[in-house]
């Protein structure tokens, strides 16, 4: 279904949502995997945390939102939550990995 396509219900709308939400989550699992990956190549806690790259992202999604007519204080907020929940986990990820290289030291 389209942008443009309109739902005659309610069951419709909920149906769509719904396909869109597998999507999203799809690819938030897909993203997890990277943000794995990237713990590997960083060095500090601070690396992780990147705050100016946060900012990157932040100012770039918020541009992609003008861009397809979406509301950017939403696509902000939601990238930041998301944002924030990646960096818990790639936190984790790093911990354990430097764990992994002193025990092997």
């Amino acid at each position: 279904m389209s942008a443009e396509t309109k739902c005659t219900s309610i069951e419709e709308v909920r149906t769509e949502i719904d396909r869109i939400d597998r999507g999203i989550v799809a690819l938030l699992a897909e993203r997890g995997c990277y943000v794995k990956q990237a713990a590997k190549f960083k060095k500090t806690t601070d690396d992780v945390k990147a705050p100016q790259r946060v900012e990157q992202v932040i100012a770039k999604v918020k541009a992609l939102a003008e861009e397809l007519d979406a509301n950017p204080s939403v696509i902000e907020q939601v990238y930041r939550a998301m944002i924030s929940g990646f960096i818990e986990t790639e936190l984790a990820e790093h911990a354990a990995q430097q764990g992994n290289v002193a025990g092997n030291s």
